[in-house]
């Protein structure tokens, strides 16, 4: 087996991890779980929750080390235009849209950062 291989399933476990410790930070804060890894073919969005009001998609992004700029900085351009795609492919199914906001969890190597209502695109 090669090394690619062997990173593949660690990388995977991480971000499963991840989304996992996202999910239960996030309700602590009292927010609801309103669905787990929404996906269309051109982007999925990790958690959608529920704060108050307001309709929350979440990007969860993990990093075993806080090398190359860290979990935040690896949301690039094009993922923030398929995470908002995804959003609006989700808001379709409303007659009246509620408020929304884009919030990430960024996990560095365990440490969970929350950056509400960040700006995308």
């Amino acid at each position: 087996m090669n090394w690619l291989a062997k990173l593949k399933p660690n990388r995977q476990q991480l971000g499963q991890e991840g989304e996992q410790q996202a999910l239960a930070y996030l309700q602590q804060q009292g927010l609801i779980l309103i669905e787990r890894n929404y996906r269309r073919p051109f982007g999925e969005i990790d958690l959608i929750m529920r704060d108050h009001s307001t309709l929350v998609f979440v990007e969860v992004r993990s990093r075993a080390k806080g090398r190359f700029g860290g979990a935040a900085a690896s949301i690039t351009p094009t993922k923030q235009r398929r995470l908002i795609l995804a959003a609006q492919s989700y808001l379709q199914s409303f007659t009246h849209p509620p408020a929304c906001r884009f919030d990430v969890i960024a996990i560095d190597a365990g440490q969970v950062t929350w950056l509400t209502n960040v700006m995308l695109g």
